[in-house]
């Protein structure tokens, strides 16, 4: 039926009204011609007889002539919503403006206003404008309906709280689709990092320092994010881009050159084997004509040859000789360079921000987390507070664990400390069993408890070296960052802090 062109559709029609005994009204020949059709006829806008309602209505109070300016507007652009909202906009206000002007008073609610207060509207309008930017661009309608609803709450007079429900339901229920899509987005690509950095750590497998800052990047990539962990995986990125960058881009360079080498040993080679084949060749043909000869002058041409083939052949064999010397002494260069290349590797990775062992922050990457911190609390007024924490006993343990038992403490202690502390609390290695936490909008006291908090949460966890379970403990030194005092500055109060608990018995937790 969808091919069929409208004439012979309005035939069939006319056919059909007579065939039923229908009247020829407008409204049942488009019920038919729908039918015929298969598809639904677009309704008129009924211009007219909405201009006709429009000169009646009521434009004595600002608020009735503010109605009448948006129902005429709607009329012009042919919008039903808006004029859903004029028409309940005017239903609440009343036909005198006795009824817009008085409260209205009922005996199971309190007093109420029929339109909104400007501040309100203007808090609004001012958060609707602040929502869009996490929507996106991608639902224009719900874009469309917040322009309108913000232009319809800065209107000079006020408006209706009717009309602003009726707008604001509409809008929510379109926002509501738009933040489902959003939240489906962001987990997708949440999930899409994840494959990527777990496709990073199964290729590295023969890099520990790659793997763990694979891994470290999935723990930071899983929700809930916050801004400061976002920039912990964009800084962990960078590190990984850097190296992979620079050990391919290196590593290609040394391969093309050792394949230069290697072909170029390959023709030597075989200029070598040519040689001696031609050299065996004219030795044999020469022995034979030798055993032929009867006379010393059929001999001495004979001989002439051997010698001058010879000599040649001795020739070639010096300056093959000399290049393969050559060859010999690049490869051994190109060996030292690659040996080279391995250490630049290992000076980078040292380089990077993070410790390849626990995948806490480096000193270089504490250095740049405690500027940020200084400038963020200096510039918010905001307390921030660090930390030291000193493994106990760390000689001990690793004398009776072993250096790898060792290592595992150090990696437990980073663990239990990303899952106890809060998600914009730092850690850092700042060496040996030593680490650094950053606490953003901390004072002294609640670093304290902080610490106090995960001693106990240490204490509940130990972990397995072998089949023998590890308590581990530490101590703390807590320092404000008072004033313009530099983070080494403060890093050296928690120090000596650090030191008094441990003279004090160990396990405990002292403010600087």
């Amino acid at each position: 039926m969808a091919d069929r062109q409208p004439s012979e559709i309005a035939r069939e029609t006319l056919k059909q009204l007579a065939a039923r005994r229908l009247a020829p009204t407008p409204d049942n020949y488009l019920a038919l011609y729908d039918e015929i059709a298969g598809s639904r006829s677009p309704q008129p806008f009924p211009e007219g007889p909405l201009s006709s309602i429009q000169r009646v209505l009521p434009g004595q109070t600002p608020a009735q002539k503010r109605l009448l300016g948006q129902f005429e507007r709607a009329i012009i652009t042919k919008d039903w919503t808006s004029l859903q909202s004029v028409m309940v906009g005017y239903a609440n206000l009343g036909l005198s403006p006795a009824a817009v002007s008085k409260p209205i008073e009922t005996a199971d609610a309190p007093t109420a206003l029929g339109e909104l207060p400007a501040e309100f509207a203007e808090a609004l309008a001012r958060l609707i404008d602040n929502t869009l930017p996490a929507l996106g661009e991608d639902d224009a309608r719900v874009l469309d309906m917040a322009r309108q609803l913000m232009t319809f709450l800065r209107e000079p007079t006020p408006p209706p709280v009717a009309a602003t429900q009726l707008m604001l339901s509409n809008f929510t229920y379109r926002v509501s689709f738009a933040t489902e899509d959003q939240a489906a987005i962001r987990a997708t690509l949440l999930e899409l990092l994840h494959m990527v950095f777990e496709n990073i750590a199964v290729l590295s497998a023969d890099d520990r320092w790659l793997q763990g800052q694979a891994e470290a990047l999935m723990t930071a990539s899983t929700p809930p994010l916050t801004l400061r962990r976002l920039d912990d995986v964009q800084r962990r990125l960078k590190d990984v881009i850097f190296k992979q960058t620079e050990a391919r881009a290196r590593t290609v360079e040394a391969q093309e050159q050792m394949k230069d080498m290697l072909a170029t040993f390959i023709e030597r080679l075989a200029l070598i084997t040519a040689s001696s084949t031609s050299y065996q060749g004219t030795m044999e043909r020469c022995a034979d004509l030798i055993a032929k000869a009867n006379t010393l002058e059929e001999i001495g041409p004979l001989l002439q040859e051997v010698m001058s083939a010879t000599r040649a052949m001795a020739l070639d064999s010096r300056v093959t000789h000399d290049e393969l010397h050559d060859l010999r002494e690049r490869t051994e260069a190109k060996r030292a360079e690659m040996a080279k290349l391995q250490e630049e590797l290992d000076r980078a990775s040292a380089q990077a921000r993070h410790d390849p062992l626990t995948g806490t922050l480096n000193r270089k990457g504490l250095d740049e987390a405690m500027e940020r911190e200084i400038a963020r609390s200096r510039r918010l007024g905001s307390p921030l507070c660090l930390a030291l924490l000193d493994l106990d006993n760390f000689k001990a343990l690793n004398d009776r664990v072993g250096h790898t038992g060792g290592d595992a403490a150090l990696v437990h202690l980073a663990q239990v400390t990303r899952e106890v502390m809060r998600p914009q609390d730092l850690l850092a290695r700042y060496g040996g069993e030593e680490f650094v936490l950053v606490m953003p909008d901390t004072t002294v006291e609640s670093g304290v408890a902080a610490m106090t908090r995960l001693q106990r949460e240490l204490t509940t966890r130990f972990f397995l070296q072998g089949s023998e379970k590890v308590l581990i403990t530490f101590s703390a030194g807590v320092a404000q960052l008072q004033g313009t005092e530099s983070s080494t500055d403060a890093i050296i109060r928690a120090d000596q802090a650090m030191y008094l608990a441990k003279r004090s018995g160990k396990n405990r937790v002292m403010a600087a």
